[in-house]
């Protein structure tokens, strides 16, 4: 199994309580690692020009999946995704 992160664009007008059904039926099914809103935030660098925040992302789900096509399964029920709007799949390599 690996840990993926599930990142949501702002491509859609969600609630709180849009959430509720699908972040039950991650952990129901042993999947929920976390998640949580992405708030407000700002880019630091040593030296050099500093890139504007990722404005586009909005919150993330982290999940247990065999695979990146496993992870993909898990978005059925997914408020932004089942909205019509993007997700981004991330795998969280392991160090061990």
């Amino acid at each position: 199994m690996g840990d993926y992160l599930l990142l949501m664009h702002n491509d859609t007008q969600l609630t709180a309580g849009d959430w509720e059904p699908y972040l039950a039926a991650l952990e129901a099914g042993g999947h929920l690692r976390g998640g949580s809103a992405i708030g407000g935030g700002a880019c630091f660098r040593k030296q050099g020009d500093v890139p504007a925040v990722s404005a586009h992302l909005t919150g993330f789900v982290r999940v247990d999946a065999a695979s990146l096509e496993a992870a993909a399964a898990l978005l059925a029920g997914n408020p932004v995704y089942e909205a019509g709007g993007t997700v981004e799949i991330r795998e969280l390599p392991r160090t061990d």
